[in-house]
């Protein structure tokens, strides 16, 4: 698992600022009018965000327009799919240990 996907979102901000533009693309600008922190703090977030593989950004005029990265939450889904695999299974093991007594 890459742990950068998990400290990139550790922190609340962070996650306000991904989700944010989960619902639609948008410009840093756009980003801190939303948040109560200062452009150069969102531009600091999303620096992390990208470099943990979680946005992209492409130039649009004179701003950078950021969007969420699908392939970044690859890693996060299979950890989580193998978690929530590896819990059913516990599961059912023990239901099936119960059922027998």
């Amino acid at each position: 698992m890459n742990d950068r996907i998990f400290a990139a979102l550790s922190d609340p901000t962070r996650r306000a600022v991904f989700e944010h533009i989960a619902e639609r693309p948008q410009s840093v600008g756009a980003l801190a009018a939303l948040l109560p922190v200062s452009r150069p703090a969102v531009s600091q977030h999303l620096k992390t965000l990208k470099d943990a593989g979680l946005v992209t950004d492409e130039a649009r005029g004179t701003s950078r327009i950021y969007r969420v990265d699908p392939q970044g939450l690859g890693p996060l889904r299979r950890w989580l799919d193998q978690q929530w695999d590896r819990s059913l299974a516990n599961f059912k093991r023990l239901a099936e240990q119960e059922h027998e007594r």
